[in-house]
């Protein structure tokens, strides 16, 4: 299994077709397939299907492609290392974190990020598990910074925690039901909930369902707090919402918390990456700073 087969199953999947991996790769298509049949014989698998619709990936095709892009993001961050060891350009770190740290944490760590690190490259993206996970496997990030069920994650991803996160019950301001205070009183409540695995609204409809607080209608399922919460606002819909980010005066104007009783217990909030794997000099104290930030005294997020 040789660098230039990997790399050209990644252009594969990237470009979609081999005609196009091919001139992405400034190779002829006969030299292109020539690296992939060769990887197949490697691997004893057929990888790819070819139909004139164009290139799919067999199972074991997406299994070697999620470790190839993980094999090519590490070879990067080792040149981007002897750059920076031999006097080169500023290195790049790629973080995911959720909009919770962006409103309490991120601004703050990010100004003492650059005073220490000023020609590094910062590529933030939203911390939701369903694109953290795939992230993370395949080398595109070097650390996330999520709210998240230890247990659902998988093997290879280290959870390190470092905080409690509560959930609260919000909706807008005039919703109602703004005055409930049971959960009895909330059994034909419409909700909007996040409810990727892992997550708190998948927690919370697991907690519903064992104290017999199950929703009665169709859940509306959302993976974007900028769309939970217009909704939140602009109609009936109940969320279930991180307390720092009700309590933030941007992010929770026009909603009102639901002081109904009990809740849940909190979630951890932790920083997650690749189990085996060490950060990149360049990207180990940006952790650093992430973890002083929001694990000190690993105190809880709770009112």
């Amino acid at each position: 299994m040789k660098d230039h087969q990997l790399r050209a199953l990644i252009h594969v999947a990237e470009r979609g077709s081999i005609r196009a991996a091919a001139k992405a790769a400034h190779l002829s298509q006969s030299a292109l397939t020539k690296a992939l049949r060769e990887l197949e014989e490697d691997v004893g698998a057929e990888l790819l299907v070819r139909s004139y619709q164009g290139v799919e990936f067999t199972p074991a095709g997406q299994a070697l492609l999620s470790r190839a892009r993980l094999a090519a993001a590490t070879l990067e961050r080792a040149r981007e290392e002897i750059r920076q060891i031999q006097g080169g350009a500023g290195s790049r770190i790629a973080v995911a974190a959720t909009p919770m740290v962006a409103v309490t944490a991120l601004p703050a760590i990010w100004q003492e990020f650059r005073r220490s690190q000023p020609k590094a490259e910062l590529t933030l993206s939203d911390g939701l598990l369903t694109s953290v996970i795939p992230g993370l496997v395949e080398g595109l990030l070097d650390f996330a910074v999520a709210v998240a069920d230890p247990g659902a994650l998988p093997d290879e991803v280290l959870f390190e925690p470092l905080a409690l996160v509560e959930g609260w019950v919000a909706a807008r301001t005039d919703h109602p039901l703004a005055q409930a205070r049971n959960w009895a009183e909330l059994a034909d409540a419409q909700w909007v909930l996040n409810l990727s695995a892992g997550s708190q609204g998948m927690r919370l409809l697991g907690w519903m369902r064992e104290t017999g607080c199950e929703p009665s209608g169709p859940i509306v399922r959302c993976t974007s707090p900028t769309l939970m919460s217009e909704m939140m606002r602009r109609t009936d819909l109940i969320g279930f919402c991180p307390k720092p980010l009700m309590e933030d005066a941007l992010y929770g104007a026009g909603l009102l918390r639901l002081q109904v009783a009990p809740l849940p217990p909190p979630m951890p909030l932790g920083l997650l990456r690749l189990r085996n794997v060490p950060l990149s000099p360049a990207a180990r104290p940006l952790a650093e700073l992430f973890a002083h930030r929001l694990g000190a005294g690993r105190r809880a997020h709770r009112g």
